[in-house]
């Protein structure tokens, strides 16, 4: 595919005008970033995996009813996807302390939480991504109360998709970010769920013995971050033993 456009860089991604109106491509790099993009490295391999392991996850939330951007993978670093109206919002659902939430509230990483708890943040690193509260959200404009609504429910229903997904691998949900986009039609606006979900994007740990096996190898510098991630393609029936991909069926999606 001959290279078009570029639209948009972030930290781990590159957008590229798509070949349709209102669809882009979406190029996912091995580029590492951590603490607001204070620590920064590569991860070999991470872009090609993290492709596979989101358009798995993406597939089967819209299985059960997920809107999403994502329509198909076309090689080993790319996808299409809608073009969407990004929320400037990270919704982060959490199951058991881990991160900031251990520092703010002095708790014991590891703890299981007492319920899911949502939290939402602004999308900008030059204020270090700020955890903000729905009044915030609402009085500033970031979004509307039916936005957030959408973007609550939603997010709840994809945790618990996943527990049960990763659980059944043998790993465990720690937390996850996600992030939301206004998708426009002709006839009416929706938010659906948009960026990633992978291993970048999600705390997982062993079930059995509570080795890291997301981006937090990377942050900690606890060493075989690329094993960690084909692991939990591996356990995802993504990447076979041999470390050859899997190809993945998906359902007929319209553009």
């Amino acid at each position: 595919m001959s290279r078009r456009r570029r639209i948009y860089e972030g930290k781990a991604k590159v957008l590229f005008e798509g070949p349709e109106p209102g669809t882009l491509i979406q190029y996912f790099k091995d580029d590492a970033t951590a603490f607001n993009n204070q620590k920064k490295g590569i991860i070999t391999g991470k872009g090609v995996l993290n492709n596979r392991i989101s358009e798995y996850l993406m597939v089967r939330l819209e299985q059960i009813g997920i809107p999403t951007h994502f329509v198909r993978r076309l090689n080993m670093r790319e996808q299409l996807i809608r073009e969407v109206e990004i929320i400037p919002i990270e919704v982060v659902v959490r199951n058991v302390a881990a991160g900031s939430l251990c520092k703010r509230f002095g708790i014991t990483e590891g703890t299981a939480l007492p319920r899911s708890i949502v939290e939402y943040y602004l999308k900008k690193d030059e204020l270090g991504d700020p955890l903000v509260t729905e009044e915030h959200i609402t009085a500033f404009g970031w979004a509307s109360p039916q936005d957030l609504d959408d973007m609550f429910n939603m997010a709840l229903r994809i945790n618990d998709f996943l527990v049960g997904l990763f659980m059944g691998v043998g790993i465990r949900l720690v937390d996850f970010k996600v992030e939301f986009g206004r998708l426009y039609t002709q006839d009416d606006m929706r938010v659906v769920l948009a960026d990633e979900i992978s291993p970048d994007s999600c705390r997982l740990w062993d079930v059995d013995t509570n080795e890291v096996m997301d981006k937090d190898r990377f942050r900690r510098d606890m060493g075989n971050v690329e094993q960690a991630y084909q692991e939990v393609a591996r356990r995802l029936g993504v990447l076979s033993e041999s470390g050859e991909q899997r190809e993945i069926k998906q359902p007929k999606i319209s553009a």
